[in-house]
């Protein structure tokens, strides 16, 4: 029998804070370290919140507040010759695509001669596709692999681009969570409550369309508390959104915090309602951590996750009557409650870090040569 191969890898990724990309890259760290796999990260802002392995190069601590293009320049070349001096058997880009020209520099300057891997996290393909995805496929064709995160980004998204050399490899979640001994905010105690949680951009996550939803299930008159779990750009906007509803006392704001388990653990059950997404890991965490779902059938990632009426409730089309129905079944109806969290774990267990590691390791084996 071959001896499995070990590979010097560098993971790339914007940083390792506040989202579901970000805490996926640092996971696929562990990840692959654990497989024995030589690991180092790149970042290119100076935020971490989450735990990860292998050496750091933290080019955002070379920023300043006057920051040039030539300082810019600067850091391009020092990763440039870093990733040449370290001579990396593969690069897995985490990056957001969504600017042709930054693209074809990176392709030309900074990997030129080098083997990629670039994961696709989003299904919005301006995103992860750039302003001219026709150009950007070729790029993508001469890397050694495109992974996508969702089999929706694989089949309806990178493939009818002709970016044939596509696979799907689910996110992980870390079963470490489960045991992790986060204390329960104090305003939270004793209360029922439905959690909904992310980067508080509105365009994307739609937490008004949750609010209203909340507010029409008359869930609020029963007790029941909407807990919106983040921080970002829309929080004011939607603290005034709330303080409008008639529900107002019943909804909480709380902030971003890296370690959301024992909140995650504790709610009755974790909603989802964003205009789109890639692979939504606040379905996957939750799940993992024994707390039923309801979530908008999105075009990639709830399907792949959340089996209807089984371990959650998946809305078919962006109905607030429909989503507060469902709001409402999984608050009064304690015999389909007891179903859905008794299945929530098992059915997890393939996106786990065991499983998906084995993915990743089998996938290198066979893609660098």
């Amino acid at each position: 029998m071959q001896a499995e191969k070990k590979f010097k890898v560098c993971l790339v990724s914007i940083s390792l804070a506040k989202g579901g990309l970000e805490r996926s890259c640092a996971i696929l760290s562990q990840m692959l370290e654990a497989k024995g796999h030589e690991v180092h990260l790149v970042i290119l802002n100076d935020e971490i919140d989450y735990p990860f392995s292998g050496k750091l190069l933290n080019l955002g601590k070379l920023k300043t507040e006057n920051d040039t293009m030539v300082k810019r320049m600067l850091r391009f070349r020092k990763l440039r010759n870093y990733l040449k001096k370290e001579a990396f058997d593969v690069i897995i880009d985490h990056r957001p695509k969504n600017n042709f020209e930054r693209e074809l520099f990176y392709s030309k300057f900074i990997y030129r001669e080098l083997n990629k891997i670039y994961v696709v996290h989003s299904s919005k393909k301006t995103e992860y596709l750039t302003n001219n995805p026709t150009a950007f496929s070729k790029i993508c064709q001469k890397n050694l692999l495109n992974i996508a995160v969702s089999e929706y980004i694989e089949t309806q998204i990178l493939r009818k681009e002709g970016i044939d050399n596509s696979i799907t490899i689910h996110n992980a979640f870390d079963p470490v969570w489960e045991k992790e001994s986060g204390e329960l905010p104090k305003i939270l105690q004793n209360k029922k409550y439905i959690l909904s949680y992310g980067r508080l951009d509105d365009s994307i996550k739609d937490f008004s369309f949750l609010t209203e939803a909340f507010s029409q299930s008359k869930v609020w008159e029963k007790d029941f508390h909407l807990v919106i779990l983040g921080d970002g750009k829309d929080k004011e906007m939607l603290q005034k959104l709330a303080i409008s509803k008639p529900c107002a006392k019943q909804v909480l704001f709380l902030p971003f915090t890296n370690n959301p388990f024992e909140i995650i653990k504790k709610a009755h059950c974790v909603s989802l309602t964003s205009k789109y997404e890639g692979f939504p890991m606040v379905l996957v965490e939750s799940l993992s951590l024994g707390t039923p779902v309801v979530s908008l059938d999105i075009v990639s990632g709830p399907s792949e996750i959340v089996q209807h009426q089984k371990n959650g409730l998946l809305i078919a089309e962006r109905s607030l009557p429909l989503f507060a129905e469902a709001l409402q079944r999984v608050c009064f109806d304690e015999t389909l409650y007891q179903t859905l969290k008794a299945n929530t774990k098992p059915s997890v267990a393939k996106f786990s870090m065991q499983a998906i590691s084995e993915k990743w390791n089998q996938t290198l084996q066979h893609a660098i040569r």
